[in-house]
C-alpha cells in the first residue's frame, strides 16, 4: 500500500470497516491488518492489542466521525499507517497511536459519568496488563500528544516537538495522526484524481490557445461534508506542522518519520489538486478567467511568497491568506472566515493552487519550510 494513495486508503477503511460490521466481529483480522500482519515480539504482546481493541469499541461505541465512518475508524487507521511506515513496529508506538486521542474523545462530557467510569476501569485494567516501565513511557506520551485548554495549535505542536527532541516517536505517531485525518477528508468512493492529469490540465490551461477548459465529464459531485475551505484549513495544519518539524529537523534519523513525512506532503499535496480540479471545473469555468488566476499565483510563488508568512495587502488576494483565513483560536471566528473563503472561488482556486506550491516545495526541497511559523504563531516574515 502506497501511504498517501486516497484508493488504497479507501481499501484499508473497507477492510477495516467489514470486520467491525461483522456479525461476529473480526477481532483477529482487525489486529492483522492494523499491525500489518508484524510478528508479537512478546507472548503478551496479542491480548494487550485485543484488549485495548476492547476499550476502544467500548470507548467510542457508535460515534462517528465528522465525515459519517465510525470513530474507532480513526485510531485503527492511522496505527494501520504508522506500522506501513516503521521497518520493525514497537508495542509501545502501536499502543501510543490506538490511544492518542484518549483524552481529548473519551471523556465525561461525551460519554456520560457512568460510562465513563465503566470505560475508565477498563483502560485501568489494560494499564495493568503491560510492562510498569511502558506503562511510564504510554502515558507520558499520551500527555504530550493531549491538546491542552487554551493552548493555540503552534503551541500545542511546539510543545510536541520540544518533547520529540529527546522522544522522537512522537513525530511518526503525530504524522500518522494527520495522515489519516487529511486522507479521511472525503466519502466519494473513488478517487477524483484517478482519471485526470492535474499538471496537463494547468498547462493545457496555461499553454493552449484553444484550450476548452477541464471537463470531468461528469456532474457537480454531491457536497461532501466537509466543503473546499473546510479542508483547505487542515491544508494549512498539516503546512503549520510540516514546516515546524521541518525547522527543527526532527524527521532526519527516524526512517519511518520521513516516509510519513513524505507520505503526508504527498496526500496533502493531492488534496490541493482536487479542490482546485473542482473549481475548474464547476465554478471558475471561464478559459481566459482561469489564465488570468493562474498566472498570478505563477508570479506569485515565482516571487517567493510561498516561502514566507506575508502581511495583508492589496497587491496579491494571497498576501496574507495564512493570517486572514485560517489563524483564528475561536474556531466560530475561523468558521465565519472560511465560510466566506468558500463563497469567493476565484481565492479558493489561488490559495488551493498556492497549497500545491507549498506541499510540492516540501516534496523537492529537503531545506524547505514556511518561514514565520514557530511554536508563538505565525507572523510576518522578511524576504
Amino acid at each position: 500500500m502506497l501511504l498517501h494513495d486516497f484508493t488504497d486508503f479507501l481499501r484499508l477503511s473497507a477492510a477495516l470497516h467489514l470486520q467491525l460490521s461483522a456479525q461476529s466481529v473480526g477481532k483477529d483480522n482487525i489486529l492483522r491488518i492494523v499491525t500489518n500482519r508484524m510478528p508479537f515480539n512478546q507472548p503478551g504482546d496479542r491480548e494487550v492489542l485485543l484488549q485495548v481493541f476492547e476499550y476502544l469499541s467500548d470507548a467510542y461505541g457508535m460515534r462517528r466521525r465528522r465525515v459519517g465512518p465510525p470513530a474507532i475508524l480513526h485510531p485503527l487507521r492511522a496505527t494501520a499507517l504508522l506500522n506501513m511506515a516503521a521497518d520493525k513496529p514497537q508495542l509501545l508506538d502501536i499502543l501510543t497511536e490506538l490511544l492518542h486521542d484518549k483524552y481529548e474523545d473519551i471523556t465525561v462530557d461525551a460519554l456520560g459519568r457512568d460510562r465513563f467510569a465503566n470505560v475508565e476501569s477498563k483502560f485501568i485494567d489494560l494499564l495493568r496488563s503491560i510492562d510498569p516501565t511502558d506503562e511510564w513511557y504510554l502515558m507520558e506520551r499520551l500527555d504530550h500528544l493531549t491538546i491542552r485548554k487554551d493552548e493555540s495549535y503552534y503551541n500545542y505542536i511546539g510543545r510536541l516537538l520540544s518533547r520529540a527532541a529527546k522522544t522522537q516517536e512522537l513525530v511518526r505517531v503525530k504524522l500518522a495522526d494527520r495522515l489519516d485525518n487529511t486522507l479521511d477528508l472525503h466519502i466519494e468512493i473513488e478517487d477524483s484524481l484517478r482519471d485526470a492529469d492535474f499538471f496537463r490540465v494547468i498547462f493545457q490551461a496555461l499553454f493552449i490557445p484553444s484550450g476548452a477548459g477541464y471537463d470531468p465529464g461528469c456532474d457537480h459531485p454531491i457536497t461532501p461534508p466537509l466543503n473546499g475551505a473546510q479542508r483547505l484549513y487542515q491544508l494549512f495544519k498539516n503546512a503549520v506542522l510540516l514546516s515546524m518539524i521541518r525547522e527543527k529537523h526532527l524527521a532526519i534519523e527516524d526512517p519511518a518519520a520521513r516516509r510519513l513525512f513524505e507520505a503526508l506532503a504527498l496526500a496533502s499535496m493531492h488534496e490541493a489538486q482536487r479542490i482546485t480540479l473542482h473549481i475548474m471545473a464547476y465554478h471558475e469555468t471561464g478559459i481566459e478567467r482561469q489564465r488570468s488566476l493562474l498566472m498570478e499565483v505563477l508570479n506569485y510563488a515565482q516571487g517567493g511568497g510561498m516561502m514566507r508568512i506575508t502581511s495583508p495587502s492589496s497587491e496579491s488576494p494571497l498576501d496574507g491568506l495564512f493570517m486572514r483565513q485560517f489563524d483564528h483560536v475561536d474556531s466560530r471566528t475561523r468558521d465565519i472566515h472560511l465560510d466566506k473563503l468558500y463563497q469567493d472561488k476565484d481565492l479558493m482556486l489561488q490559495a488551493a493552487l498556492g497549497f500545491v506550491v507549498i506541499f510540492l516545495n516540501f516534496i523537492n526541497s529537503p531545506d524547505y519550510w514556511i518561514h514565520g511559523i514557530s511554536d508563538r504563531g505565525i507572523a510576518v516574515a522578511e524576504n
